[in-house]
């Protein structure tokens, strides 16, 4: 499906998005290729494991079409200022330009709440999860070799990314 980005919002996520955005997150827990995840949350769960002034929904023509959000590494408070990125797009606007303009979002507000560095581990198969990353520029960290098992009980590698805000713009 292609279509215009202009025409996508980016709006702040609420309560009520919920059901649409379990529904997309589901599509990349039973794809395998997102998340060692396999159980849906239930809302209670899901909110109290993200941050709440960092959750933001793209709407096309009045339907949540992906989701973005941020949580914790670590509850140290050494590391408040690092936060895990998920983004997720309804299968039907893979590949073009949805997962780009979420990053971007969360990219442009992360340090106005006092993050100053972005992470996310994909699984190394996700290419198309990868490019987003480095597109929106993420810099390859490192990786972890069979660190896990996949829904199916296949071992997976994942590469580790982050995003660096420079020390000037992270409020404190």
């Amino acid at each position: 499906m292609s279509f215009d980005t202009c025409d996508v919002i980016i709006r702040n996520m609420a309560f009520e998005d919920w059901d649409k955005v379990l529904e997309i997150y589901k599509q990349g827990i039973d794809s395998g290729k997102t998340t060692f995840t396999t159980a849906y949350p239930i809302w209670e769960e899901w909110d109290a494991a993200h941050i709440k002034n960092c959750r933001y929904v793209a709407v096309h023509n009045d339907e949540i079409i992906g989701f973005a959000a941020v949580s914790p590494v670590s509850n140290k408070s050494h590391y408040s200022g690092v936060m895990e990125v998920m983004v997720y797009v309804e299968e039907q606007f893979h590949n073009n330009g949805v997962g780009t303009i979420l990053l971007k979002k969360l990219i442009e507000e992360a340090p106005k709440i006092g993050i100053w560095c972005l992470y996310s581990s994909i699984f190394s198969t996700n290419e198309n999860s990868i490019k987003l990353h480095n597109k929106c520029g993420f810099r390859t960290i490192g990786y972890r070799e069979r660190i896990a098992k996949d829904r199916f009980g296949n071992w997976a590698d994942t590469t580790l990314m982050e995003y660096r805000f420079p020390d000037n713009i992270v409020k404190e």
